[in-house]
């Protein structure tokens, strides 16, 4: 009868009207405290997960890297299906895609004539086809938002490095913004300069691509044509990259920065004031590469482990951009498919029901009309509960129906006022005694809490910690979650690449390396940092003599403290474990921060059955070498 009681007060408005001193009537909004969001970012935040599609000529090479020399004859999807691409994605409760329409090869996916090297000279439906189009019209059938990627790179053109290779990508930016409808977002790859083919020239290209690029008139370009477009990246830029492509957000993210270039330390936190309203994106793939290699078949992402990714990015107040590499039918591969509905299936059910509605809002402190604490619970990102002008750390309590079991907290602030919660705690009145559940930084676009198991509360309360200015929370709710349902794993679907099992190391640098014959990516092989004169080792014995191309690595993709994966390599292999030929040597393209696995041909393709590889450094200064995996390929 007391609880009721309690309840009836509080729906009626007593509480408040019984405390005047603690209420405002008529007060004006709060005043924007610090950087605020842009009408498209406004926008953008409230994507929160969508779809990176890396498809192109490296699809089909088997590189994530191209060199620019490819012949564009080898771009030819046997049955690409935009409409099957939007499909997937949207099984994954992804929002919108973002096409890579040229990568660092040059290669272009829509019919250009600024260029030789496009689709329009592949046999791809006779020259023809427009990549581009086509996913553009699916997304729009679908009801997704469509960006693009454009590598300002160009590994292909004999002028990069000149002017007039960046007004050819002027171009370039304004064929895209113009010829394919409304874009979301337009994504510039940091990765600029280096080897290439270069028309030829075959030569390292080093650029200051600040200075180079003009990066403000490019933004500008963008908005030019696409004025609610978000750019991705350089200072400047509406976007910033979260710092790593784990898909592992900073615990605090501020989406605030720094006015200066962007550090990547500083990226992947924010920085909390910084003048610059440059919130971050956290990009990952689905696989261990970022465009497909069907030896990567057996090693896509479980729906758990996106459940974790979502955990790490959405529920940090970042947005979620999941690559989906197509494979070179040009669809999602049947097994990522699968993972991506199991995964959406959990989130969708997720948050279905907000357990929160029918709750009781009060608060210690209410701004005035209009600002009340049951603004938390309407549904409406654009209302919101504030206090007065000097009260920084008043609390808010949710007095619950009986019976609501949750295991998901989902706070939000209202961010065209800025980020204004420095800190808070969630409470939880369990068998007459509040309890702290969690305690933590940042707000933002949204801070969801996952709790290690669901709890039936009588009542629920935000308590802001420190705030340097009142708050302004425009939603609390809770949710059960649903877990995903496992689909087992496969293995590879493409006959030339050869199965670890039966493999033995018979020799190593240092203690653990079967871990690179388990086929697992969350298993890491690690040792001290290797250096010239004294390289780290492993030797494998196949088991039997195969035809052997190459080998493949995969470098650990787990968020790992001061290890780095190796610059290099030497390798070798012999008949008897004896006799070494040399199979080949070089370096391991952006292994550092693709963290993909990587490919190497041997100069020739020969009989082998044991392969020895040798690293000589780190791709980055690091204590420790990590190596998630190895494994060999046939010849096609």
């Amino acid at each position: 009868m007391t609880e009721f009681s309690r309840r009836a007060v509080l729906a009626s408005g007593l509480v408040a009207t019984a405390t005047p001193a603690l209420a405002q009537r008529g007060a004006s909004a709060p005043r924007p405290y610090g950087a605020v969001p842009s009408a498209r970012q406004w926008r953008w935040h409230q994507r929160e997960q969508y779809a990176f599609v890396h498809f192109a000529m490296n699809t089909f090479t088997d590189k994530e890297w191209g060199y620019g020399d490819e012949d564009v004859r080898m771009f030819n999807p046997s049955d690409f299906s935009a409409d099957q691409i939007v499909a997937a994605a949207k099984a994954g409760n992804l929002k919108g895609i973002i096409l890579t329409a040229k990568h660092h090869d040059g290669f272009c996916l829509w019919p250009t004539m600024l260029t030789e090297h496009c689709i329009r000279n592949s046999p791809y439906k006779d020259g023809k086809g427009d990549i581009v189009r086509e996913m553009s019209d699916a997304c729009k059938r679908g009801g997704l938002a469509f960006g693009i990627y454009l590598s300002p790179w160009d590994r292909n053109r004999a002028d990069y490095g000149r002017p007039s290779y960046v007004e050819y990508f002027r171009r370039q930016v304004v064929e895209l913004c113009t010829g394919y409808g409304e874009l979301f977002e337009f994504w510039f790859d940091g990765a600029n300069g280096g080897d290439g083919y270069y028309g030829g020239a075959r030569e390292t290209r080093q650029i200051d691509a600040p200075r180079y690029y003009n990066w403000p008139s490019i933004i500008a370009l963008v908005h030019q044509h696409q004025p609610m477009a978000c750019t991705f990246d350089p200072l400047g830029a509406d976007i910033r990259w979260v710092g790593n492509e784990d898909g592992v957000a900073g615990d605090p993210c501020w989406p605030t920065m720094p006015n200066h270039p962007y550090v990547q330390a500083e990226g992947n936190s924010g920085v909390r004031g910084g003048p610059l309203w440059w919130p971050a994106e956290t990009n990952t793939s689905i696989r261990p590469g970022w465009f497909y290699h069907a030896d990567e078949d057996s090693k896509v992402r479980s729906p758990e482990n996106l459940v974790g990714y979502f955990d790490t990015s959405v529920a940090r107040g970042t947005n979620m951009n999941l690559n989906l590499p197509p494979d070179r039918r040009g669809r999602i591969p049947d097994q990522d498919v699968k993972i991506l509905k199991s995964f959406g299936d959990a989130i969708r059910a997720s948050f279905a029901t907000d357990l929160a509605r029918g709750a009781v809002a009060s608060a210690s402190h209410v701004r005035g009309k209009g600002y009340d604490a049951a603004k938390v619970l309407d549904g409406d990102r654009d209302t919101y509960w504030s206090a007065p002008d000097g009260v920084t750390t008043p609390s808010l309590t949710l007095d619950l129906p009986p019976g609501r079991r949750f295991d998901l907290i989902r706070i939000r602030e209202y961010l065209p006022l800025g980020v204004r919660v420095t800190r808070f705690a969630v409470d939880a009145e369990m068998d007459g005694q509040w309890q702290q559940l969690a305690e933590h930084e940042c707000i933002g676009a949204q801070r969801i809490i996952r709790l290690p198991a669901p709890i039936t509360a009588r009542r629920v309360r935000l308590r802001i910690v420190e705030a340097p200015v009142c708050p302004a929370i425009s939603e609390i709710s809770l949710f059960r979650s649903v877990a995903p349902v496992p689909v087992p794993a496969i293995v590879s679907s493409d006959p030339t690449v050869l199965d670890t099992k039966g493999w033995t190391i018979v020799a190593a640098s240092a203690p653990g390396a079967e871990k690179l014959l388990d086929n697992d990516a969350k298993t890491i092989w690690v040792q001290p940092t290797p250096t010239p004169d004294k390289p780290a080792s492993v030797t494998v014995d196949m088991g039997q003599v195969h035809d052997v191309a190459g080998f493949s690595l995969t470098p650990s993709r787990q968020v790992m403290i001061d290890a780095a994966p190796p610059r290099g390599y030497v390798a070798e292999t012999s008949l008897d474990g004896k006799t070494w030929t040399p199979a080949g040597s070089g370096e391991f393209s952006n292994i550092a921060y693709a963290l993909s696995t990587q490919r190497l041909p041997f100069t020739s393709a020969r009989p082998v059955r044991y392969l020895r590889l040798q690293f000589a450094q780190g791709a980055v200064p690091a204590s420790r070498l990590a190596i998630a995996g190895i494994g060999a390929f046939t010849s096609r």
